[in-house]
């Protein structure tokens, strides 16, 4: 060939697939390769000339080995010891399906004897009839007999053959472990020296000296171009003109699939890089670093979580006879934070927004917010215990002026339905605001969870306004199993000054799907619905883009699709790693750990101030469940006293005003349409008065 070879395939081991009319996927030993082909004919050619070459290196593999005869045998010998398991297995299956009919029929007959003998009138025909009876009692019992010992011989010869065959799998899977590992260290042992020659003070020189012939390998010719992408061994390569081939299915733009995915940076040095740099997650402690001299230190773990038993049936003798409602669950199902706490934690990648206010293009911006929409959920993955329903009246503020440039503040605005208001505003260039509502629906085997209401971000600068909403959670195995968490749905991110749009796609998960699990797709428009960006990740790790540079349409396994081609793809968000022991510390982000930290000069009704919370959090299980019990009365009791204050009202003809909040108003947006709270102003001047006097007695 005239180029340098980047690498070669074993085709006696590979495995050949066709994703689709033009696409073959080649892999063997932890290396894949992609190639697309012009036509589905030259497909074909390529895929039959591959197969050939497939058949013929076998042979010769087969010829060459001297072993290959004692592998035969063995493989043979294990094949006729499988099927005679196999034989025995099935004569053992015939034996209990011969049982099965017998004691079918034999029970039949002691029926109708039975009936006949409940039937009789005279006592002389009733010995007879008894002794018939006997005599097919006995039968069905020595049937039965038979069953049961066939049934004890079939279990026994399976669960032996299990055993061994159990057994040798573990084998396999450690022998396949440690050939793994032994491929990895020979890559990294590889890709050191590899380095180390590029590196190399004496080959430098020579390639900078004047007219330097080329050396014979191309290595030479190599390492510059590809010094900016072997920085580890998992580098993949594409000979498709640094281009990555996305399909769009037309019926549904939010679904895509990309066939081919440049992820070695090859084509660096794009005039599009700008979605390259600041990527990299800090460390495990959440407060950046961007001033250390002012930043306060935050904890960075909590005491570890008991390990409690739960009793079910104490929570059942709960529920005789009491509204559902008025049922007190055990601090047992939750983790200790409030619902006001978790909902800050969409927070947690706000640098994500810093960068988005500093773009120049709406729809650069757009990618931005569309990563941060989904990296809200990244903390769900592992979380399967519920937050505490918050008191209405109740607040939640989060003060990172000093670390993050933003605060934030929420406040339960409703109680029946549940509702919370949340207003966040930053240094940074953005304010967002939203007001959630919750509603639950237990199917049975799951509980899904659709949050409701608008989450509104406006960028100060430019004036972009975004809108989108949330998708549903779905919890399963609710009543067996370990609990787990999915996330399915579509969303839909509008920009209403320039009319740009976002289209993602949640995919639920499925055991027969060849997906990624908790796979997010994405489509980015503008205005005229023309797309210019590929979004693809998950919603638990990270989030990609990619330029489109054009499209045309394709069709494949009977679908119209629309092919689009385009740039390497660009890391949007990735997630930050969990901090250490955080399966003891209810799976807590670092973000997480801080939250209900003791601070000094908050509200009274601040949530880390709620003594059934601060309870569970330092272990005292016991106690908290019992002040839970005795916050939840007396909310009950200031309802009924509101009810009944409505009430007289309404008999006298006077206008009730009902509960209002304190820090939100409802308000009609000019961009939806709908009433919503919003921020009506004053918490944070109270907060500087440490003046809370207008706060009600709600813990």
């Amino acid at each position: 060939m005239a180029h340098t070879c980047r690498g070669t395939i074993n085709l006696a081991t590979a495995h050949i697939d066709t994703e689709d009319a033009c696409n073959i996927v080649l892999s063997s030993g932890g290396r894949t390769y992609h190639l697309k082909a012009s036509t589905e004919v030259e497909r074909q050619r390529w895929v039959t000339a591959l197969e050939l070459a497939k058949a013929k290196a076998i042979r010769m593999m087969n010829e060459q080995s001297d072993e290959s005869g004692d592998e035969e045998a063995a493989a043979q010998s294990t094949q006729a010891q499988a099927q005679g398991t196999l034989r025995l297995l099935g004569s053992k299956l015939e034996d209990l399906s011969t049982c099965n009919e017998l004691i079918a029929k034999h029970g039949a007959a002691l029926q109708r004897s039975l009936s006949e003998l409940e039937a009789l009138r005279g006592p002389g025909e009733g010995s007879e009839k008894v002794k018939a009876v006997n005599e097919r009692a006995t039968l069905f019992r020595i049937t039965s007999n038979a069953m049961i010992n066939a049934c004890r011989d079939f279990l026994d010869l399976a669960e032996s053959h299990s055993r061994r065959w159990t057994r040798a799998l573990q084998y396999e899977r450690e022998q396949r472990a440690h050939l793994e590992e032994t491929i990895e260290q020979l890559a990294k042992q590889h890709n050191s020296l590899e380095r180390a020659w590029r590196e190399n003070p004496a080959r430098d020189a020579l390639s900078a000296a004047p007219h330097a012939p080329e050396r014979s390998t191309g290595g030479s010719e190599r390492a510059p171009r590809e010094e900016a992408s072997d920085e580890d061994e998992e580098t993949e390569y594409f000979d498709a003109m640094e281009d990555a081939f996305i399909t769009v299915t037309t019926s549904d733009g939010t679904q895509h699939r990309r066939s081919q995915s440049n992820l070695s940076g090859a084509s660096g040095g794009h005039a599009n890089d700008w979605n390259q740099d600041d990527h990299g997650s800090p460390g495990c402690n959440h407060v950046s670093g961007r001033e250390p001299q002012t930043c306060r230190l935050r904890r960075t773990h909590i005491p570890d979580k008991p390990n409690y038993s739960l009793n079910l049936w104490s929570i059942m003798k709960n529920c005789i006879g009491k509204e559902l409602s008025k049922i007190p669950m055990p601090v047992n199902f939750n983790e200790p934070l409030s619902m006001l706490q978790r909902l800050t934690e969409d927070l947690e990648y706000s640098e994500l927004l810093d960068k988005a206010a500093r773009c120049d293009s709406s729809l650069e911006q757009m990618c931005l917010v569309a990563a941060f929409s989904v990296s809200s959920y990244s903390t769900t993955a592992h979380r399967t215990a519920k937050p505490f329903n918050p008191l209405l009246g109740e607040t939640y503020e989060l003060d990172r002026l000093q670390e993050h440039g933003y605060r934030s503040l929420c406040e339960q605005v409703s109680h029946h339905p549940p509702s919370a208001a949340h207003h966040v505003i930053s240094q940074r260039g953005w304010t967002l605001w939203q007001e959630i509502t919750i509603a639950s629906k237990f199917r049975g085997k799951y509980l899904s969870i659709m949050p409701l209401g608008a989450i509104h971000l406006v960028f100060h600068s430019s004036g972009n306004h975004y809108v989108w909403r949330k998708v549903t959670s779905t919890v399963h195995n609710i009543i067996v199993g370990k609990l787990w968490i999915d996330q399915s749905g579509d969303i839909e991110i509008i920009n209403h000054r320039t009319k740009d749009s976002c289209q993602l796609k949640f995919s639920p998960y499925s055991y027969f799907s060849r997906d990624v699990p908790r796979k997010v797709t994405g489509v980015v428009s503008d205005s005229s619905g023309q797309a210019h960006y590929i979004l693809s990740g998950t919603w638990d790790d990270k989030m990609e883009s990619a330029k489109i540079l054009q499209s045309s349409r394709g069709s494949s396994e009977g679908k119209q699709k629309t092919v689009y081609q385009t740039l390497s793809p660009k890391l949007l968000w990735k997630k930050y790693p969990l901090p250490e022991n955080a399966e003891k510390m209810y799976n807590f982000s670092s973000l997480a750990l801080t939250l209900n930290e003791p601070e000094e000069g908050v509200a009274s009704t601040d949530s880390r101030l709620r003594p059934d919370q601060r309870l569970m959090e330092d272990g005292r299980w016991d106690e908290a469940n019992a002040e839970k019990q005795k916050l939840e009365e007396k909310q009950r009791a200031v309802r009924r006293r509101r009810d009944a204050e409505a009430s007289d009202a309404l008999d006298e003809g006077r206008e009730y005003e009902g509960y209002q909040p304190l820090w939100f108003t409802q308000r009609r947006s000019s961009v939806t349409g709908e009433i919503n709270y919003v921020y009506s102003g004053g918490y944070w001047e109270a907060k500087d008065r440490q003046d809370w006097s207008v706060c009600p007695s709600v813990f």
